[in-house]
C-alpha cells in the first residue's frame, strides 16, 4: 500500500454527545456496516511503527458471541507485537443496532512483559460494569463533523471519534482523541467493504499503521 497523504483539517469542536436508551432486541452479532465489516474466520494484518519500534497487529474475527447486557456481541482478538514479542492482548466486543451503526461494548486488555507476564490490564472496560457504557464505534452512514462517543468508563475509557472526510462512497477519514489524553488526535481511514486500512497519529505520538493482508478462513 502506497502512504496516504492526508491533508491538514480544520479542527472540530468536542461535545460529548449522550448515548440514547436502546433496546437490546434492536441488536446483532453479525456485523454487516460496510466501513467496519467482520465476517467470522477473518484475519486483518497491520505492520507500522509504535514508540519508535516495528510493530505487527494481527485482528481476528472470532465465532465467539458473547452477550453483555442482555446484547449479543461479536469477539475479536488483537494482538500487538513489537520488534516480533507479543507485548498486549485485547478482546474486544462489538454489536450492530438496526441502523447498521456498529457500537462498543468493551474491551479486555493486558500488556505483557518479556516472560509473557501480565504487567497491567489499564483500559480495560465492560458495558453495565462499574457504570461503563457502550458507545457507537463507527456509523452506518458518515456525517461529517458530528462527534461520537465510542466507550465510557469515568477516568479510563473516554474515547470519541468524528467523520474529517468523505471521499466519494469508497473512502471515509476519521479523528480519533479522548480527554484522558488531549493533546494526542489520531487519524483512520476506512474503505467501503474492508474497514480500516490506515492509522496514524497526527498529534501527540509516531504511531502508524497500515493494513497489509486480509485472510479469510472458515
Amino acid at each position: 500500500m502506497r502512504r496516504l497523504a492526508v491533508l491538514p483539517l480544520v479542527l472540530i469542536a468536542v461535545a460529548a454527545t449522550a448515548l440514547t436508551a436502546h433496546g437490546t432486541t434492536s441488536f446483532s452479532a453479525r456485523i454487516t456496516n460496510p466501513w467496519f465489516p467482520l465476517v467470522p474466520g477473518t484475519t486483518f494484518v497491520y505492520t507500522g511503527t509504535k514508540d519508535g519500534k516495528p510493530s505487527r497487529d494481527v485482528l481476528t474475527v472470532t465465532h465467539t458471541i458473547r452477550t453483555i447486557q442482555g446484547v449479543p456481541c461479536l469477539e475479536i482478538h488483537d494482538r500487538l507485537y513489537l520488534r516480533g514479542r507479543l507485548e498486549e492482548r485485547t478482546s474486544d466486543w462489538y454489536s450492530q443496532d438496526a441502523r447498521g451503526n456498529v457500537w462498543y461494548f468493551g474491551e479486555a486488555t493486558a500488556e505483557l512483559d518479556v516472560l509473557g507476564r501480565v504487567t497491567s490490564t489499564q483500559g480495560s472496560w465492560l458495558t453495565g460494569v462499574h457504570g461503563a457504557r457502550s458507545g457507537i464505534y463507527i456509523t452506518a452512514e458518515p456525517t461529517l463533523g458530528r462527534p461520537f462517543r465510542q466507550e465510557y468508563l469515568k477516568g479510563k475509557a473516554e474515547d470519541h471519534f468524528a467523520v474529517v472526510g468523505i471521499f466519494g462512497r469508497n473512502a471515509v477519514l476519521t479523528k480519533e482523541w479522548t480527554p484522558l489524553e488531549p493533546g494526542v488526535v489520531n487519524h483512520k481511514l476506512y474503505v467501503r467493504g474492508v474497514g480500516n486500512v490506515l492509522e496514524q497519529t497526527e498529534r501527540g505520538g509516531s504511531e502508524r499503521n497500515e493494513l497489509i493482508t486480509v485472510r479469510h478462513s472458515p
